[in-house]
């Protein structure tokens, strides 16, 4: 199973570490998709940005 997530919100006015965990995901803008596997690191990476985020699951 794989999650794949977009970046939905811009992070003007997050903070910081909500910032540097969409980079880690590997989002950078807004329109941005990415696919990930679903471990528990990434679920929990995908929680602290929820709002900023969509996530469906994939195949």
């Amino acid at each position: 199973m794989r999650l794949k997530v977009e970046q939905k919100r811009s992070t003007i006015g997050c903070k910081a570490n909500q910032r540097e965990t969409l980079r880690t995901l590997g989002l950078k803008r807004i329109g941005d998709v990415v696919v990930k596997e679903d471990r528990p690191e990434i679920r929990g990476m995908v929680q602290t940005v929820r709002h900023l985020v969509t996530v469906e699951e994939v195949d």
